[in-house]
Formats: structure tokens, sequence, C-alpha cells
């Protein structure tokens, strides 16, 4: 069976490095030269493009992996430096793939400060690398993508018809101050990340987008989210139901959107009611498979496949078949 799966990161340190300390710190992200221990297994694997990463995919059954950056990136700098370091990144990723064109794709990585150059560089990056879209680390400069200023990024990817995968980030450090402080060990960084904080502010990225009517001046604009969908599978009634009476400017409903524009993946979720929840809400249609590699291991994912009793036309769906249509993969 053909499984794709296409929340799976990379990253390098030496292209980390470029970027100044205190500008990680401010971000919440950990100190890359001193992971925390539920990042240290992780951080060793980003790097590795190759054999390794080949062999997991191998025993896992995974036919192709849709790569992304992972971390601190591009999105932290300005100006120059971050369309720089945006354009190395692209361009090493279009190298690996080179190297394997049958098991690995990309997403772009964008320099998201100067979003005129950023729509160029998913342009240059769909076109002339062959990439299937862009994924954007959670907000800029405490800006969702409801902001006006994203509108050349959006109009791009509308354009091009590619989808922008909107990957959780840390909340601003006023946020952090407040909701996670003071707790013991690495409490603090895991609640505000995997532990719950990122769901929550993608599942409230995507809403804003919604009230602020991001999703009607882009109707044919796709977005994916991870994580089961990132607590709104959950949340879709009653985000409904409350919302709707406010959100007056849309010939839609919030599920109707959700349900034409919004695309959600497994990464990192390997249990039986989140996945149903989602086939409830957004239908099998709208959900894919994926990993978040290295951060969750190819093994639980497959484990948690052959664990699925899901009709053969599903998970075909489910395996290849949604992402395959979305991202046009070559078969």
């Amino acid at each position: 069976m053909r499984i794709v799966t296409l929340e799976e990161h990379f990253s390098l340190p030496e292209f980390i490095k470029r970027i100044p300390e205190e500008v990680i710190a401010e971000r919440g992200w950990p100190d890359t030269q001193n992971p925390p221990p539920m990042m240290q297994k992780a951080q060793a694997l980003l790097p590795e493009i190759g054999e390794e990463r080949l062999r997991s995919m191998d025993e896992a059954g995974i036919t192709v992996q849709v790569l992304s950056v992972s971390g601190a990136g591009a999105d932290l700098l300005p100006g120059e430096e971050g369309i720089r370091l945006a354009q190395d990144y692209n361009n090493l990723l279009a190298q690996k793939i080179a190297a394997y064109p049958n098991r690995f794709a990309a997403f772009a990585h964008l320099p998201m400060q100067t979003p005129e150059a950023a729509a160029a560089e998913l342009e240059r990056t769909v076109k002339e690398l062959g990439f299937c879209g862009a994924m954007i680390n959670g907000t800029t400069n405490n800006l969702f993508l409801d902001d006006a200023s994203f509108t050349p990024i959006l109009l791009k990817a509308q354009e091009l018809d590619v989808p922008i995968y909107i990957h959780p980030n840390f909340p601003p450090k006023a946020v952090r101050d407040i909701y996670y402080s003071s707790l013991p060990n690495d409490l603090n960084s895991a609640l505000a990340a995997a532990g719950f904080g990122w769901h929550a502010e993608t599942g409230i990225h995507i809403l804003r987008m919604i009230a602020a009517g991001t999703f009607d001046r882009f109707p044919k604009l796709q977005i994916i989210i991870g994580h089961m969908g990132e607590m709104l599978p959950f949340m879709m009634a009653r985000s409904e139901n409350v919302l709707s009476k406010e959100i007056r400017k849309s010939d839609r409903s919030l599920s109707e959107i959700l349900k034409q524009q919004v695309h959600i993946t497994t990464s990192g979720f390997f249990t039986l009611p989140p996945l149903m929840t989602a086939i409830e809400t957004f239908g099998i249609d709208r959900i894919m498979f994926s990993v978040d590699y290295p951060f969750s291991t190819n093994e639980k994912g497959k484990a948690f496949l052959d664990s699925l009793d899901l009709p053969a036309a599903d998970l075909e769906k489910l395996t290849h078949g949604n992402a395959d249509r979305l991202l046009k993969l070559k078969v």
C-alpha cells in the first residue's frame, strides 16, 4: 500500500546559527545547543535526509515523505537575511529530493517578514523546484495570516493552486509569561508546545481567518493543519454556534468553510477517538495520514494505521489518495 506522510521535518544546526540566539529565545524556542530531554533524539535526526531516514521509512512502509523545515527559521529574520536563509534551505531541500526523487517531496520555507519576497519564493520553489506548497510556522511578529500584510502570500498560493500548511509555533512571550510559566522542570515549554498550547493557537489561527473573512477573500485557497485538526473537529459545532452569529459577511457557515478550504493530518495523533471525530466532522476526504517525524516515530504511525478498521476506499484516501490529489504528487 502506498503511504504518503506530509508533516515530516528537517533542519540544519549551521543554518539555525545564522539566527541570533536572543531572537530564538524571544520566540520561545528551547536552546538548540542544550535541548530538553524530550527533544534530544529528534534534534539528532532532523539534519539527516538519506539512508537512516529511508531505513525508518522502509521499515514502516512509508513511500513518500513531504519534507518541511522545523524550528527556528527564516521567519525570525528580517529583509535579506530571512530571504537568503529561506532560499538556502529550499535549494538544499531540492538537492536532497533530486537524490531520491521517488521518496521525498517538499513544502517551501518562506521569509515571512517580507511577504512580497515570500510570495516570490513560493512561486520559485513551485515552478522551478517542483515543491508542493509551503509550510508556515504559526504567527510572524505576532500577526496571524488574516493580517492584510500577508495578502501577497495567500494570493500567490491561490494563483499557483498549492496549499499552505500552518504548523504550530510557540505563543508570544506575553502569553507564555501568563499561561506557561512557574512550572517545574521543562513543563513550561512542554505545555506551551505539544502538550497543549501549540494546538490551541493553531486552531485559533484558523478561526481568526474565518472570522476575518480571509477564506472568502481567497475562496480557492487551501490550508492544511496537522495534529488531527488542532482541536477544531471537537470544537466545530460549538465554534459555529457561537461565531456564526457574528460572522455575517460570509454566505457560508463556519463548518462549510472548514470542509471546503481546510485539510487536516494525523501527525503525532495515533489514537482512535480523535480520528473518528475528525471523520465525523471534516469527512474522510479532508484527512491525510502523517507522522510528525522525528518528533513522533514512523513505527508508531504504522502501528496506528494497522489498527484501523476502515473501508478499503477510506484507507486509501487516508494513506495517499487525498495527499496525492491535493499536492499533485507523481505516482
